[in-house]
C-alpha cells in the first residue's frame, strides 16, 4: 500500500468513526459540512481525492483538526505500560504525562516531588481550571500571594491562568495528580 492509499484509507476510517460517534448519517454530515453527499461518500469509501477546502469543511463539521482526519486511526482502547509513560524531569520533580491522546489544553499528570522540591507552574489559558489531589504526603500551592496546603486525599481547585508554584514541605517524596481543564470543557 503506497502512502497516498494509506492516507485515503486513514481518512475514510476516521471520518466514518467520527461520524458514527456523533450519530450523523452521511447526509447529515454532508449538510453540516456544506458539501455534496456524493463527495462525502467518495471520501468515506477511500476512493475520493478531496480538496483541502472539503477536508477543512468536514473536519470543522466533526469538530476535529484536519491532522486528526489524516492520521493513523486511534484504537478505542490502549494500555500503556508504566515504562512507556512519558516523563519530564524538572530538577527535583518528575512529571508523568498520563494523557496519551493530545487534547488541546487538557493535561493529566502524576507529579512526584523530591523532599523539599519546588516547581514553578505555568499559567494556562484564561478561564482554565486546575485541580490537584495529593495521593502521598503534602504539596503547598503558592497562588496569588497565598499558600494552600494540600494534604493526602484533599482536592484543591484553582484558576489555572494565575501564576503559581508547588512545593513539597516534607522530608519524603510527595505525589500528586494534576488535572488541567480548558475553558470550554466546564463552561
Amino acid at each position: 500500500m503506497n502512502d497516498n492509499t494509506k492516507v485515503a484509507s486513514y481518512l475514510a476510517q476516521n471520518i466514518a468513526k467520527l461520524r458514527h460517534k456523533k450519530n450523523f448519517s452521511q447526509h447529515q454530515l454532508a449538510a453540516v459540512a456544506g458539501i455534496p453527499r456524493s463527495t462525502l461518500t467518495n471520501i468515506e469509501s477511500g476512493l475520493g481525492n478531496p480538496s483541502l477546502s472539503n477536508l477543512v469543511k468536514v473536519s470543522a463539521a466533526l469538530g476535529v483538526g484536519v491532522e486528526e482526519l489524516l492520521s493513523r486511526p486511534r484504537a478505542e482502547c490502549s494500555l500503556i505500560p508504566s515504562r512507556q509513560i512519558p516523563v519530564q524531569q524538572k530538577k527535583q520533580v518528575q512529571v508523568y504525562k498520563l494523557l496519551p491522546d493530545k487534547i488541546k489544553g487538557l493535561e493529566i499528570d502524576r507529579v512526584e516531588f523530591a523532599p523539599g522540591a519546588i516547581m514553578g507552574g505555568h499559567p494556562h489559558l484564561a478561564g482554565t481550571k486546575e485541580y490537584m489531589t495529593v495521593i502521598k504526603g503534602e504539596v503547598i500551592v503558592h497562588l496569588a500571594g497565598k499558600n494552600y496546603s494540600v494534604k493526602k486525599d484533599d482536592v484543591f481547585a484553582f484558576p489555572g491562568n494565575q501564576p503559581h508554584s508547588y512545593q513539597n514541605p516534607k522530608k519524603f517524596i510527595s505525589i500528586a495528580i494534576s488535572i488541567v481543564i480548558p475553558v470550554p470543557a466546564y463552561a
